[in-house]
């Protein structure tokens, strides 16, 4: 059985996705959800573990709701 990528991975790539398809820079995005670039980019690398309130404001900015954020994650 072929081991499965980590969640934190997964999300980042995610997010990093849709970020990208709304056409934000990594430090517009950060600074519309109110974040440290430096932290968005440990998100986006799979490095931070987030709490559910900065998960809510990354949804939040790209006005999505948080299931579709998690899709796929």
């Amino acid at each position: 059985m072929a081991k499965r990528v980590d969640i934190l991975t997964r999300f980042g790539q995610r997010v990093r996705e849709l970020r990208k398809e709304q056409g934000y820079s990594q430090e517009n995005f950060a600074y519309a959800c109110e974040l440290d670039r430096t932290y968005v980019g440990g998100i986006e690398r799979g490095e931070r573990n987030l709490s559910l309130r900065n998960i809510e404001r990354i949804a939040e900015t790209l006005e999505i709701s948080l299931a579709e954020l998690m899709d796929g994650v």
